[in-house]
């Protein structure tokens, strides 16, 4: 499959809070993004919901995915590899 370069703009801390995230779910930049825009492809609409009602921010992974509208399902072993998806992703 041929890929294709998107260039984005975001604020230094928006990409440092992200990146800390993706991290975490032993996800990169670039893996994560293919997520949302091939979820956002599958559902035909943006992967989650969007609301006025502003919530603080819980960083519990479980709440995060949570806000995904339940789609994703958390592993027992956060640290768990993701060839699998990594596969699918390529």
């Amino acid at each position: 499959m041929q890929t294709a370069h998107i260039n984005i703009c975001s604020d230094v801390e928006t990409k440092s809070k992200a990146q800390e995230i993706f991290t975490a779910l032993g996800l990169d930049m670039s893996t994560a993004i293919n997520m949302f825009l091939r979820q956002t492809i599958r559902q035909n609409e943006l992967p989650f919901v969007l609301s006025a009602n502003v919530k603080p921010i819980n960083k519990s992974r479980l709440e995060m995915f949570g806000c995904l509208r339940g789609e994703y399902k958390v592993a027992d072993d956060f640290d768990a590899p993701l060839d699998d998806f990594r596969e699918y992703m390529e």
